[in-house]
């Protein structure tokens, strides 16, 4: 029997577990590049909705991607984040988005033998140096506070499953390296790479256990290849692995794309999930940033509902 000490502490203990046994707005960020046009603007997007949470990608404003940028750059923008009460809760990085050096990608675009011979080169310099990149992505997640880095697949080729082992291969020693350095990677399900699917992504984490991989699922992306992303494809994917979430803006907005994230976040809190939901917009015109005011408002009364 506890005794009145053991009591009283109880709601010490159970406090913390609250906050992880549903979504609220504390488990909600949002990728900076698509709703602001600067780093201030992405921070003043985040105070009126409350955000603790930033997804960085591109820096707003600027083309060129957060793990490219010098050190002291990247402090800079670390200690601003941090004094405006906003963590990096995922950093996207376009690792592995472009063609293995030696595949023909499923959608051949007309270029001449000079212009594919330029392209192939270009392919095999940055698949060369890929573990380069993985020490600034590392580096770059250390200095922002995250442990997780998004990585690609490779320019989709016209059968994906038996180029899978290949994969396996590059990206085994890349987990590997990011383990040790306490990082995960994680693979998004991207249309145009090789692991589009959650069927795809179910593969691939067999294929490569490593603790160092894992998933960042967008649900919406999956519909491409007419896959029905909840419950369907969510199903088939170790749960366990998924350390990260994006939502596409079209995924809460009436038409063919509308999905019930109502149902989504229960359903995952009751799997375990203990990651974040980051808004991905991807709405392109020229109300682009009011889409993003809109979607952030509308995951915002869903999470009060749920």
């Amino acid at each position: 029997m506890m005794n009145r000490r053991q009591l009283l502490s109880l709601p010490l203990i159970a406090a913390p577990l609250l906050g992880k046994s549903r979504v609220d707005k504390s488990r909600i960020g949002i990728i900076t590049d698509e709703c602001a046009k600067s780093p201030a603007e992405a921070i003043a997007f985040a105070k009126k909705f409350g955000l603790r949470w930033f997804e960085l990608r591109n820096v707003p404003g600027a083309r060129k991607e957060y793990y490219t940028i010098p050190e002291e750059e990247l402090r800079a923008a670390a200690k601003e984040f941090s004094a405006n009460g906003v963590k990096v809760s995922f950093l996207n990085t376009g690792m592995l988005k472009f063609g293995l050096y030696d595949t023909e990608p499923a959608r051949k675009r007309q270029e001449t033998a000079e212009q594919r011979a330029k392209r192939l080169a270009g392919e095999k310099q940055r698949f060369d140096r890929r573990m380069e990149d993985l020490q600034k992505a590392i580096r770059a997640a250390h200095i922002l506070g995250t442990d997780k880095v998004r990585i690609f697949t490779f320019t989709r080729v016209a059968e994906p499953a038996k180029l899978m082992p290949r994969l396996a291969e590059i990206l085994g020693p890349m987990a590997l390296a990011a383990e040790k350095e306490k990082v995960k990677l994680l693979i998004e399900n991207e249309g145009s790479c090789n692991v589009g699917t959650c069927a795809e992504l179910a593969a691939i984490m067999k294929l490569v256990p490593s603790k160092g991989l894992g998933i960042n699922w967008d649900a919406m992306n999956g519909m491409a290849f007419k896959e029905t992303p909840f419950p369907d494809g969510y199903r088939l994917l170790p749960n366990k692995r998924i350390h990260n979430v994006q939502i596409k803006g079209r995924s809460l907005l009436p038409g063919p794309q509308l999905l019930d994230w109502a149902a989504i976040f229960k359903t995952m809190i009751q799997d375990g999930y203990k990651g974040q939901f980051g808004l991905e917009t991807h709405i392109f015109d020229d109300r682009a940033i009011e889409h993003s005011h809109e979607c952030m408002a509308e995951i915002m009364r869903i999470v009060e509902k749920v």
